[in-house]
């Protein structure tokens, strides 16, 4: 598309907003515009895509969060305009130019997502029932992946000879179910813990956490961006999608992950029932045994190889995430030892007092 194309396709829109475009850059879904009264940033997103995030995001400012990049008003007092069966949706252009540092952005994006979980916080309520339904339906899904994983080596071992998908897991066995394992022990210890319980605690997730959805302006000031799939739900959700991606990677272990989770939990620390839920979710070894129930099943048409591939890359998944949730736990367990601690020796001193 040429310059004058673009900004003949985009002046319908802007004219909503009494922006007069003289050039445009593509960016994906997102358009960089030149005009009269500055630089802007032109998103556009499905027509089925619901704008209850612009609701969101007024939450968050009457709440007094304000790291946030600003949606602007159309003339009309929209905050998105219809235009070709696509909606529009007009920001300021952040520079974003700061390419080095990465851990410290890391660090910043997590303290700035443990101030927005803070401030968006609330407790509701929740009945035994809606409770022990979560835990009962989970518990049937991982209960069955169990009997396909018996099932499955079971059926590997009696072959005389395995295809090299089926050696390959044989060999990576003990360590998936060792992982299934972990996450129904973790999931049992949060159902004990909470089975009384009649509130749950909530926050306003991002839904989309990424360092690509956190930009910085020209004072080095960190603000997210993208909040279409905002909700509110458990401060879980915008954890584990974050960090299941970060550890799609080759064998490695993630220290930052640690510090950079870390940074979180020191403003917005999870309560033991939460952690629980957390690393039971965050271990499930999921995605290795959806590639090993579409093998055995014959779902899929990819070839051995390639699956062979995603076995190992899944493998290295699950390992990576191993090493970030044995150390969070050491590191919670060696905190509640501390805590108990603490409390006999004050108890003590009471006592002889």
């Amino acid at each position: 598309m040429s310059d004058d194309d673009r900004l003949r396709s985009i002046s319908p829109i802007l004219n909503s907003y009494a922006v007069k475009p003289y050039f445009v850059e593509d960016f994906g879904s997102i358009q960089k515009i030149y005009s009269d009264k500055g630089t802007f940033a032109l998103k556009k997103i499905a027509l089925s895509n619901r704008t209850d995030f612009v609701r969101h995001i007024h939450f968050l400012y009457q709440k007094g969060y304000n790291r946030i990049v600003p949606i602007y008003p159309a003339t009309d007092g929209r905050y998105a305009v219809l235009h070709k069966n696509m909606l529009y949706y007009l920001m300021p252009w952040l520079p974003n130019e700061e390419r080095e540092n990465q851990f410290q952005k890391h660090q910043q994006l997590f303290r700035e997502l443990a101030r927005l979980h803070t401030l968006s916080a609330k407790d509701i309520k929740i009945t035994s029932d809606e409770r022990n339904e979560h835990y009962e339906t989970t518990v049937q899904q991982w209960e069955k992946d169990k009997g396909f994983l018996f099932e499955f080596i079971d059926q590997c071992e009696k072959k005389l000879y395995m295809s090299p998908f089926e050696l390959m897991f044989c060999l990576y066995y003990h360590e998936i179910s060792q992982a299934l394992l972990f996450s129904q022990r973790k999931l049992e210890e949060w159902h004990e813990k909470t089975k009384d319980a009649e509130k749950a605690r909530i926050v306003l997730v991002h839904g989309k956490v990424s360092i690509e959805h956190f930009l910085f302006d020209n004072r080095g000031y960190g603000y997210f961006i993208n909040f279409e799939q905002s909700r509110p739900a458990s401060p879980a959700h915008d954890l584990l999608p974050f960090l299941s991606r970060t550890l799609k990677t080759y064998p490695r272990q993630c220290n930052d992950c640690i510090d950079w989770v870390y940074s979180y939990f020191k403003y917005f620390p999870f309560k033991e029932d939460e952690m629980m839920l957390f690393l039971s979710y965050l271990a499930y070894p999921g995605q290795i045994i959806r590639t090993a129930v579409d093998y055995f099943q014959k779902t899929t048409r990819k070839q051995e190889r390639k699956l062979v591939q995603q076995l190992q890359r899944h493998f290295w998944h699950l390992k990576n995430t191993e090493f970030l949730v044995m150390k969070i736990d050491e590191i919670e367990r060696q905190k509640k030892q501390e805590k108990e601690g603490s409390q006999e020796k004050e108890g003590a001193q009471e006592n002889n007092s």
